[in-house]
């Protein structure tokens, strides 16, 4: 009964582990901290180790996202009120209120069907979501 209930905890603190780590980042107070982007295998990545993607249709510099309701459900944007260190980066308001990171003026997305840092399903999706790429 002791080897079950031991068995029992390992997995559920396995899942909790596991969501915890494929959550999108930012800290309680929504900053986002300096190190919340970098670049793995050529590929923008959150601070978590998942893939960020930039959508066609977001216009690099004006400062918006397009992608909101039903859109962000599917494309979380890396939220953060502080842009990341580098020169690159910057802080949009969302139509929500919310504070967005964008690199080179183009809002970033996490992908919600991404499960593990380093998938990259959502490049390429309708022609029009692709990678971030430095």
């Amino acid at each position: 009964m002791k080897k079950l209930g031991t068995l029992a905890f390992a997995a559920a603190l396995t899942l909790t582990l596991a969501g915890c780590y494929s959550t999108p980042s930012a800290t309680a107070s929504g900053q986002t901290p300096p190190s919340a982007v970098s670049v793995h295998n050529g590929m923008l990545v959150g601070a978590n180790g998942m893939t960020l993607y930039t959508f066609d249709k977001d216009t690099a510099g004006s400062g918006k996202s397009v992608c909101n309701g039903p859109c962000a459900t599917n494309w979380p944007p890396l939220a953060g009120k502080q842009a990341p260190s580098g020169g690159n980066y910057s802080v949009i308001q969302r139509d929500d209120g919310s504070s967005q990171i964008a690199y080179k003026g183009k809002p970033l997305y996490y992908w919600a069907k991404d499960a593990k840092p380093g998938d990259t399903t959502g490049d390429g999706f309708n022609g029009v979501w692709h990678t971030a790429r430095p």
